[in-house]
């Protein structure tokens, strides 16, 4: 009787232990979704604002057409991106775009005056703002997820169930981690 108590106690605690490393998974799991969500509300707002920025800076400077080109090129790809890894790497030459399209700007004096180009500058850097803090967020959640699917033993449980580790959204090239020189006098 006593043996079986035993078994049955054993048996009890894995139980328990199981079903408490698979709702740690899930909810790590969704916390990572939540992340990237976040994420992407932001690059959605930063879409958004991309078209007006480029059609003012169009307005000053027609004969920079392959700038303005290359910026609405790469919000494209970035919006038609189906992973996070292909975002990510989108995100990189839009933001180096960006960059060159600030570049542009800095060479006509009335585009910088106007009040139109001067309030999507403004827009922009909230959005930027925004989008450091979802990242650092996203990245922290991958590291929860990734710890939790890594580490002996819910790793087993990840294992059986299908857990993945999450992807950081990092910069893989050391040349795009330079900061564009974007400059709003």
């Amino acid at each position: 009787m006593g043996i079986t108590i035993g078994i049955i106690a054993v048996a009890a605690i894995l139980l328990i232990w199981a079903v408490s490393g698979y709702n740690g998974l899930v909810s790590k799991r969704n916390l990572m979704k939540e992340g990237w969500s976040g994420i992407d509300v932001s690059l959605k707002k930063r879409y958004d604002l991309i078209p007006n920025l480029v059609e003012t800076v169009k307005g000053y400077a027609a004969h920079e057409k392959q700038t303005l080109e290359q910026v609405t090129r790469y919000r494209a790809a970035s919006m038609n991106a189906a992973s996070p890894h292909d975002k990510m790497q989108a995100e990189a030459g839009l933001t180096r775009a960006l960059g060159s399209l600030f570049a542009v700007a800095e060479n006509y004096p009335d585009l910088k005056a106007s009040a139109n180009f001067t309030a999507l500058q403004a827009e922009l850097a909230d959005i930027e703002s925004n989008l450091e803090s979802a990242r650092r967020y996203y990245n922290g959640t991958v590291r929860e997820n990734n710890n939790l699917v890594e580490k002996f033993p819910t790793n087993i449980i990840a294992g059986m169930f299908g857990f993945r580790s999450g992807e950081f959204f990092e910069i893989d090239n050391p040349a795009h981690r330079e900061t564009p020189n974007v400059s709003f006098s």
